[in-house]
Parts: C-alpha cells; sequence; structure tokens
C-alpha cells in the first residue's frame, strides 16, 4: 500500500510539471495578433518540451522514484511518452502554418532567424531520435553508437527547444514566466549533472575487478565480479544493474544486465550474459582483474517483493538469468514453498544451468518443465514439453485449485512474453499476480 502511494505521489507530480507550461499560455496574457490557435500551438509545444525535459528524470536511475514502479516499467514509459513529444512538437509548427501558410519560409534553414533554425534543427533532431530508436536493428546501429547518439541528440534538442522559446519571446515577458523558464532549464542542469558527473564519480570510488569467466550452455557467459575496496552491496533475488567493464563510470555507454548470483552470496556479484553482438561477444575475453563498475541494484522485478504461497518462473533461453536468483536464493534460505519452472528453449544444448536446475531440484519443492522447439531424436524419448507455453501447457503442469493465488515471473524475448502473459490469463490469473521483465528498448 504504501508503494501505490507513492507511486501515485510521483504520477502526480509528473503531470503537475508537463501542465506547469500550460499555465504561461492559459494565465500569461495573450501577445498582440494571436487568436485561439496560436495559444493552442504554443501550448502543445511547451508541453512537448516539459515532457522531453522529464525524459531524463525517467532514466536518471532515482530508486526511491522508480521503487513503485519498476525500472523497465519506466524505460518502456520513457520510449512510449517520446512519441506523444514528437506528436505535441511536431504539431506546434503545423498548427501555425495551417493558420498562416505565409510562415512556411521559416523552413528555409538558410534564411530563417535564429528562433526558427533552433526550433527546426530540434524538430529534425527529434526525429531522427526516435526514428534510430525504433529502427535501430534494421538500420544496424549498434548498441553503443545508438546510446552515444542517442544521449547527445537528447540534449543538443532540449537545448535548442529552450533556446527558441527564449528568442521567440511570447509568453515569457513576466517576471514568474520567466522563473518557470529558469527552473526548467536548472532542472535540465541537474539532472545532467546527476547522471554524467555525481553518480559516476560515485561509481569511482566503487570499483569491482573481474575473478572468472565462466562458460555456460547456449552459448552465455557468467562474469564473476568480486568489490574491491568496499564490500558490495546488498540485493534482491531478480534484480540487475547497469554495467561498465573495462572502461571509466563516465564513459557513456553503459549495458543493464540481471544478476544470477544467489541474494545471500555475500561479497560476490555474477551476471550470466548472451553473446549477441556488440559488448556482449567481448565477455568471453575478458580477463580476470578487470575493473568494472556497477550502477545498482535496480528493479522490483523479486520474489521478495510480491510474496505468495509459491512461485511460477516462466523463462525463454538467458531469461532465465534473474529467475535462477531467484531459485539459488530460495535454496540458500531453505524457502519450503513450492515453486515451478517453466523453461523455454530452442533445443537441449541451448538449455543454460541445465545440469544446476536439477541439482536445485533436489533442494528445492521444484517442479522443471522444460519446453524445446526442437526436441531430440533417438531414443530414450523426449519426456518433456515441445513447441511454445501455451494456455493447454500450463493447465497439464499447475495445480488448478492455486492457479489464481500463485505469483508469476515471466523473462524472456519479447514475443515469447507477450504470448505467456495472455496465456496466463487464459488460465484465469490475476493480472496482479503477473510479473515481468522488459530490457528491449531498442
Amino acid at each position: 500500500m504504501r508503494q501505490a502511494f507513492r507511486g501515485l505521489f510521483w504520477m502526480g507530480v509528473y503531470a503537475a510539471v508537463c501542465l506547469a507550461p500550460l499555465a504561461v499560455v492559459g494565465v500569461g496574457g495573450r501577445p498582440p495578433g494571436h487568436g485561439w490557435v496560436d495559444d493552442f500551438s504554443v501550448a502543445l509545444g511547451f508541453a512537448g518540451l516539459a515532457v522531453m525535459v522529464l525524459q531524463f528524470a525517467l532514466v536518471a536511475r532515482f530508486q526511491h522514484v522508480a521503487a513503485p514502479f519498476g525500472m523497465d516499467a519506466l524505460l518502456q514509459f520513457h520510449r512510449q511518452i517520446g512519441y506523444a513529444a514528437l506528436a505535441f512538437i511536431v504539431a506546434h509548427p503545423v498548427l501555425l502554418f495551417v493558420r498562416d501558410p505565409a510562415k512556411l519560409a521559416l523552413l528555409n534553414f538558410v534564411t530563417a532567424p535564429n528562433r526558427a533554425r533552433c526550433a527546426l534543427a530540434a524538430t529534425v533532431g527529434l526525429g531522427v531520435l526516435v526514428g534510430t530508436s525504433v529502427w535501430r536493428q534494421r538500420l544496424r546501429l549498434s548498441y553503443e553508437a545508438w546510446q552515444l547518439l542517442h544521449g547527445v541528440l537528447a540534449v543538443a534538442i532540449v537545448a535548442l527547444a529552450l533556446a527558441h522559446a527564449a528568442l521567440v519571446g511570447h509568453y515569457l515577458g513576466r517576471p514568474w514566466q520567466r522563473a518557470l523558464w529558469l527552473v526548467l532549464s536548472a532542472a535540465l542542469v541537474g539532472l545532467l549533472g546527476w547522471v554524467r558527473l555525481v553518480k559516476p564519480l560515485v561509481h569511482y570510488r566503487r570499483p569491482w575487478r573481474v575473478e572468472e569467466v565462466v562458460p555456460e550452455r547456449g552459448s552465455a557467459w557468467t562474469l564473476v565480479l568480486r568489490p574491491d575496496g568496499h564490500p558490495g552491496f546488498r540485493f534482491e533475488p531478480g534484480q540487475f544493474g547497469w554495467v561498465m567493464v573495462g572502461r571509466s563510470p563516465f564513459a557513456l555507454t553503459q549495458h543493464p544486465f540481471s544478476f544470477s548470483s544467489s541474494a545471500e552470496a555475500a561479497g560476490r556479484l555474477t551476471l550470466t550474459i548472451k553473446a549477441r553482438g556488440d559488448f556482449t561477444s567481448s565477455i568471453a575475453a575478458l580477463k580476470p582483474g578487470t575493473r568494472a563498475y556497477v550502477d545498482g541494484p535496480h528493479g522490483v522485478f523479486t520474489t521478495d517483493r510480491h510474496e505468495g504461497p509459491g512461485f511460477v518462473l516462466l523463462a525463454g533461453g538467458v531469461g532465465i538469468t534473474p529467475l535462477i536468483s531467484m531459485l539459488r536464493t530460495m535454496a540458500d534460505r531453505e524457502d519450503p514453498r513450492p515453486a515451478w519452472l517453466i523453461y523455454g528453449n530452442k533445443d537441449w544444448e541451448s538449455v543454460t544451468f541445465r545440469e544446476e536446475i536439477d541439482a536445485l531440484a533436489a533442494r528445492l519443492r521444484l517442479t522443471v518443465v522444460h519446453v524445446l522447439e526442437k526436441p531430440p531424436a533417438g531414443e530414450p524419448k523426449w519426456a518433456g514439453e515441445t513447441g511454445y507455453v501455451n494456455a493447454a501447457l500450463l493447465r497439464r503442469h499447475l495445480p488448478p485449485k492455486q492457479v489464481g493465488r500463485l505469483r508469476y515471473f515471466i523473462c524472456g524475448p519479447g514475443p515469447m512474453m507477450d504470448a505467456v502473459e495472455h496465456a496466463l490469463v487464459e488460465v484465469g490469473v490475476p493480472d496482479e499476480h503477473i510479473h515481468t521483465e522488459r530490457f528491449e528498448m531498442v
């Protein structure tokens, strides 16, 4: 209940900040020659700019802000609200052009005044930012290159938009209006300072070292880290962190990975990472002693925050990572509650932690169901499930009288998670009992 009230509070703060610039239009008085279309256009522009400034707050990793929602939910909201910001900002000049076609001359970057140049550059930049995020894979843009481009463009867009508003000067003539705009500008500078200076400095003083790199099934590697000169941190099973290995914490590129170790394994942190290209393909070559930095823990995808009479863990591929942390923690705590692991993979050799899962089943009240797209041929005949997780499969393996009471945790590829969520609803699982972890942002 406390988290729910905190969530409502932060949603109220977000809405208030988005609506505050509208007071500039609604209360400030209309400039000469402006009609309601102009006012509406300016209001959309101000609202879009406020949303853009708040985008920096959504990804600043404030744990108290993210706690009621989960960091992955904030990241998804960050992406979706970006579309709204783009729509508001594009609608701002379009309405002005419709009202007065002569203003189309402002699109000529060479002859336009500086205020129009700033607006045009900001709008084009926002289009590029959204486009490269939506079509990153089609453009074959690496995650590292995208993250650098995304960060630089975001700062430039907001700075140009603020400059545009200041150069136009309409609705900013009164002291309180200028004060409001100065607050937005200061908020942007403050957020950038927190993300790019304060947090990296904190992490710089708390380094980690690579102890070993362990090969796993399914083209995955487990990165074992030890704190260097500090006790590390406690985390809850299923949580994650942003990791920088072999580079400065001030580097622009960071990677989010779930912790795979038990939450009871103090002073040791493991992350199991599938080699998919870019940074992940370099994990195998890391040498013991390499310095690393971890920004964490983050996330609410954890059995510690969603108590229940038992847990159903549904994994796809390397999505097993946060779930194996939950199982390892349950074993270390000698948790007597029942658990079910339904684990989908392409084939038998791709089952990460295959042998350990069998060992955990002997230590816990754990039922393991393997689901393979391509089961092994020959004898003995495959005894597990074939195909994909659906409602019929869930009905075969879950206790019907407890389906609505258990807690469900899903992690895996996006399409798999969508299908499993629909299947759970189909068998009668309440929405509030379904917990997911998604990081495929771009």
